[in-house]
C-alpha cells in the first residue's frame, strides 16, 4: 500500500522515517511530506491508499480526488474537520490519535488558569514596557472550586492536577461517571458554584453553543472560564459581550469557531481579561512523540487486515 503522510506532525522527516521501518520492510511505501500545503493535498495525496495528517479539513473535493484513499490515520483527537459521512459512504476508514494529547491539554488547562489569575500576560507586557504599575494582586486557584464540563480522559487529568492546587472539583458529564474526589452536578449548579469553569467536550450536534448568554448569567462576576475543547462549544459573541459588561471576571480560549490566523473581526479580540493562545493545547514534544506512535500503529493495525 502506498502510505502518505500530508504532514511531519511536528517531527522531522527522518523520525518519521525511523518509526516507518517496519512498514516499509514489509513492502508498503511511504511517502512524507515535511511541509503543511493544504490546497496541494489532494495532488499529493491522489494515490494514496492511506493518509495521515492531523487537523487540516478534508471534505468531499479531497476523496473525490483519492478513489485508493481506504484509511484516514489522524494525529488528532477530534475529528471535526473530517466529512466523516463521506467517509462512510466511500468505506473509508478513520481512525484518531486518542490519549495522545491528555496531558498535554489538561496542564495547558491549569496553566491559563493561573495566567489569568495571575494576570501573567499583562505583567509581561508592563515589565518590558518599563513603565507602569504591575497588575495586582492576583489571585490564587488553591481553595477555588474548579468546574469541569465532561469527564473524558482530558476532563479526569484536569480534575486530579485541579485537586493536586487544593481545589474543590465539581463536574458535568453527559453520562453518569465516578471519579475520586469529584461532585457530580447538574450543568445549572455547575456555572453557579464554580469559580473557574474549564471545558473538556467534543464538538458535535448536541454540544454546539454549549455554553451561551444563558450559562454565562448563571456564574459569579469573579468567575473566569477557560476552554481548551472545540471553540463552537461555547458562543464566543455571547462569551466576548459578557467579559466586555463586567458579567464574568475573565476567559483563556486556545480555541475558537476556525483555526488560527483569527479574523480581525474575531468578537474575542477586543474582549477584556482575556489569554488567547493559537490551539497549542496539544503541541508539546511528548505529545507529538505519543500521536506519531498511535497513527502509525493504527496503519500497522489496518495494513494487517
Amino acid at each position: 500500500m502506498k502510505i502518505v503522510f500530508l504532514e511531519s506532525l511536528g517531527l522531522s522527516v527522518e523520525r518519521i522515517e525511523d518509526e516507518c521501518k517496519t512498514l516499509e520492510a514489509l513492502g508498503h511505501e511511504v511517502v512524507i511530506y515535511a511541509d503543511r500545503c493544504p490546497e496541494k493535498n489532494a495532488e499529493r495525496a491522489a494515490d494514496a491508499d492511506i493518509v495521515v495528517e492531523s487537523n487540516m479539513p478534508l471534505h468531499k473535493d479531497f476523496f473525490d480526488a483519492c478513489p485508493n484513499l481506504k484509511m484516514l490515520s489522524i494525529a488528532f483527537t477530534g475529528l471535526d474537520h473530517i466529512d466523516l459521512n463521506e467517509c462512510e459512504r466511500r468505506g473509508i476508514i478513520v481512525k484518531n490519535a486518542a490519549g495522545y494529547s491528555t496531558e498535554a491539554v489538561a496542564e495547558e488547562a491549569i496553566c491559563m488558569m493561573i495566567g489569568l489569575y495571575r494576570h501573567v500576560i499583562e505583567n509581561d507586557r508592563i515589565t518590558r514596557s518599563c513603565t507602569g504599575v504591575p497588575m495586582s494582586p492576583g489571585r490564587e486557584i488553591a481553595g477555588k472550586t474548579i468546574g469541569v464540563i465532561g469527564l473524558g480522559a482530558i476532563g479526569q487529568r484536569t480534575a486530579k492536577l485541579a485537586q493536586a492546587f487544593g481545589c474543590n472539583v465539581i463536574a458535568w458529564n453527559r453520562t453518569p461517571r465516578i471519579v475520586d474526589g469529584v461532585t457530580i452536578v447538574d450543568k445549572e449548579t455547575l456555572f453557579k458554584e464554580a469559580d473557574i469553569v474549564t471545558i473538556h467536550i467534543a464538538l458535535n450536534d448536541e454540544t454546539r453553543d454549549f455554553v451561551t448568554a444563558k450559562e454565562l448569567a448563571l456564574m459569579k462576576r469573579s468567575s473566569i472560564i477557560v476552554n481548551a475543547a472545540r471553540g463552537p462549544v461555547v458562543n464566543a459573541q455571547d462569551l466576548s459581550d459578557a467579559l466586555k459588561e463586567g458579567r464574568i471576571s475573565g476567559a483563556a480560549l486556545d480555541v475558537y469557531d476556525v483555526e488560527p490566523p483569527l479574523d480581525s473581526n474575531n468578537p474575542m479580540l477586543d474582549a477584556p481579561n482575556t489569554v488567547l493562545l493559537p490551539h497549542i493545547g496539544f503541541a508539546t514534544k511528548e505529545a507529538f512523540e505519543l500521536r506519531l506512535g498511535i497513527v502509525v500503529n493504527n496503519v500497522e493495525q489496518f495494513c494487517k487486515q
